[in-house]
């Protein structure tokens, strides 16, 4: 039993397997649907408790799923704190949390709901390739990562002290410079902070030439990294 239950519940290319990865799937976009509208405001009482009854069904599915895959893994507790077993029981606890916390705590807790998006990610093969991708160049972004939280840095440290006499209420310390920071870097550039002194102006130019490429790095390594996963794939 225990073997026909992983058969069914585990990636397989058994006709039973598919059938409930494509029931679960169908789920989770109806439970995120369903999330969506529960935000419409003066929704009807009819409206509301049809939305319930929804969540309801879909907790409860989605804890027997829960529960079946403890049930067949190899190892329980490997299982229970691996990435999908962390979402799979992060999708369920808001519920269950609902009957032992206030109202006011629970609406902090109901993003949590929002974590079911990731449970596609086991059945859907694209985001499979995109996850090993990742884990392939995880080194590569951990790097890149680290190098722009200094560059960060750098920029304010640098636009402080070409604007703090200028515009003390936007750069009055570094920490309140590194705002302009991210979005420079970034190159969002949303205009409620922005240099009006020549040397702030000039060393905006040279961050800005490096934001351009700061967006361009992770692209090229993710890329790299999905072709290399795909590749390998294929070749299996």
């Amino acid at each position: 039993m225990k073997q026909y239950i992983k058969s069914i519940v585990e990636i397989n290319d058994n006709r039973l397997s598919r059938y409930f990865s494509y029931f679960i799937q169908a789920l989770i976009l109806i439970s995120i649907i369903s999330f969506s509208l529960e935000t419409i405001p003066n929704l009807k009482s009819q409206t509301k408790t049809l939305l319930h009854s929804i969540e309801v069904f879909c907790v409860i599915v989605f804890s027997i799923e829960y529960l079946l895959r403890i049930y067949v893994a190899d190892s329980k507790p490997k299982f229970i704190f691996s990435f999908f077993g962390i979402i799979d029981f992060l999708a369920i606890l808001p519920f269950y949390l609902a009957f032992g916390v206030d109202l006011v705590s629970l609406r902090a807790l109901r993003f949590l709901r929002l974590l079911r998006v990731l449970k596609l990610v086991r059945y859907n093969r694209a985001m499979n390739h995109f996850t090993s991708a990742i884990k392939s160049a995880k080194e590569e972004i951990l790097l890149f990562i680290f190098i722009t939280l200094i560059l960060i840095y750098f920029s304010a440290v640098g636009i402080y002290y070409f604007e703090n006499e200028a515009q003390p209420e936007h750069f009055s310390s570094i920490f309140e410079s590194l705002w302009w920071a991210i979005i420079t870097l970034t190159t969002v550039g949303y205009g409620d902070v922005y240099p009006i002194t020549l040397g702030g102006k000039v060393f905006t130019f040279f961050i800005l030439m490096i934001g351009l490429g700061i967006v361009a790095i992770p692209t090229g390594i993710i890329s790299a990294a999905l072709t290399k996963s795909i590749a390998e794939k294929e070749s299996k």
